[in-house]
C-alpha cells in the first residue's frame, strides 16, 4: 500500500564564527578545561555577536539545506523553528526567516521545547509534508543559548553555545514500510511537574525580564537516561524496528555522560553515536540537526540509512524519532 511519507532532502548548519574554549571561561570563571572536559566533554563552544539574532543563524542553515535539498526559498510554503531564544516576543522567529529568506505567503511558526524542540518540531510538520499539506517544508532548531547564561554560575555557562541547523522535508510516495525512505516513527513526552530541575528566571508575563538559565544538574542527569531511553524504545516500536538496527545515532548534545549512558542502556554500539559535543556545546534545539548535518558533511551519514534522533530539554520535555535518510 503507497503512502506518503516526509522525507529529508537537504541538510545544513550554521556556526557563529567566534569560538569559545574552555581556557577563555577560565579567565572569569571559576573553572578549567580540565574540569569541564572530565564533567561534560565540552572542549569549546560558538557564540553570536551582539548584533546577531537567532534568526540570522537558522537563514544561513536553511539557505544551506536549500541549496543540498536543491530547492529555492521561493519554493518554501511552510517554516518551523524551534527556539527558546527568539529575536522578539512576537513575530515567530519563523515569520523572520520568512521575510529574510524571501519566502512566499504560507504558513510560519515557532515551537518551544527547548531542547526537545527539533524533535517536536518534526513531528509537527510530519502533519503537514505526509498529509500533503506542505510540498517544501523547512524544520529549523535555532538558538542564541549564551545569551541565556548567568555568567558567575560554573555549572551551567560552560555547558551551552549558540548555532542553527535546518532540515528540508518533502512529501515522497513509500510503501508503508520499514523501508521507505522518510520519517517512520515519534515518542514525545512532556512532565511539567519537574520545571524547577530546567528552567529560565524570567519572562515577559512574569518578571519582564529575559532572565538566566537554571538548572539542577545532577537531577536532570538521572531523569535524562531513563526517560530518553523510554522514548527511543517507543520511538522504534511506533516505526516497527529494533533499536539495535539503526545506522547512527544522533542525539541532542547535552553532556558526553549523558550520550554514552542512553546509547548502553538501549544498546546502541558507541561507535555509531554522531557526538559534536566538544566543539558545539549544548546548543539546545539546534543540537540535533547541527550533528546531523556534521555526520552528512563528513561522509557517515549516507542515504538509505536508518536513524535515531533524541532529546530532552526543560519542562521537562523529551522525545526520539527514528527516520531513514
Amino acid at each position: 500500500m503507497t503512502m506518503l511519507r516526509s522525507v529529508v532532502t537537504g541538510v545544513g548548519g550554521y556556526l557563529p564564527e567566534r569560538v569559545v574554549t574552555n581556557d577563555d571561561l577560565a579567565k572569569f570563571v571559576d573553572t578549567s578545561d580540565e574540569w569541564i572536559v572530565e564533567r561534560t566533554g565540552i572542549r569549546q563552544r560558538h557564540q553570536v555577536r551582539d548584533d546577531q539574532p537567532v534568526s540570522d543563524l537558522a537563514v544561513e542553515a536553511a539557505k544551506k539545506a536549500l541549496a543540498a535539498a536543491g530547492r529555492t526559498p521561493d519554493e518554501v510554503d511552510l517554516i518551523i523553528v524551534a527556539t527558546t531564544t527568539a529575536d522578539l516576543t512576537f513575530p515567530a522567529v519563523a515569520t523572520i526567516v520568512q521575510r529574510k529568506l524571501g519566502c512566499p505567503v504560507g504558513v510560519a511558526f515557532d515551537v518551544q521545547a527547548v531542547c526537545s524542540g527539533f524533535v517536536y518540531a518534526l513531528s509537527v510538520a510530519d502533519g503537514f509534508v505526509a498529509r500533503n499539506r506542505s510540498k517544501c517544508a523547512l524544520v529549523i532548531g535555532a538558538e542564541t543559548m549564551t545569551r541565556l547564561m548567568d555568567w558567575t554560575d560554573r555549572g551551567t555557562c560552560v555547558l551551552f553555545g549558540d548555532g542553527a541547523g535546518c532540515v528540508v522535508l518533502e512529501p515522497q510516495e513509500g510503501q508503508g514500510t520499514t523501508a521507505d525512505r522518510g520519517l517512520l516513527g515519534f515518542a514525545l513526552r512532556a512532565d511539567g511537574t519537574k520545571q524547577e530541575l530546567l528552567y529560565v528566571d524570567g519572562g515577559p508575563s512574569t518578571n519582564g525580564q529575559v532572565g538566566h538559565l537554571r538548572m539542577q544538574g545532577n537531577q536532570v542527569f538521572r531523569h535524562a537516561v531513563v526517560n530518553i531511553s523510554e522514548a527511543i524504545v517507543s520511538a522504534a516500536e511506533d516505526a516497527g524496528v529494533e533499536v539495535a538496527s539503526v545506522d547512527w545515532f544522533v542525539p541532542h548534545q547535552a553532556n558526553l555522560r549523558i550520550l554514552q549512558g542512553v546509547a548502553k542502556r538501549v544498546g546502541i554500539d558507541e561507535h555509531k553515536v554522531i557526538t559534536t559535543l566538544d566543539q558545539h556545546a549544548n546548543t539546545s534545539a539546534a543540537s540535533i540537526p547541527l550533528a546531523l548535518d556534521q555526520g552528512v558533511r563528513d561522509g557517515r551519514v549516507k542515504p538509505g540509512q536508518l536513524l535515531l534522533l533524541e532529546a530532552m530539554g526543560g519542562g521537562l520535555t523529551w522525545g526520539a524519532c527514528v527516520l531513514r535518510l
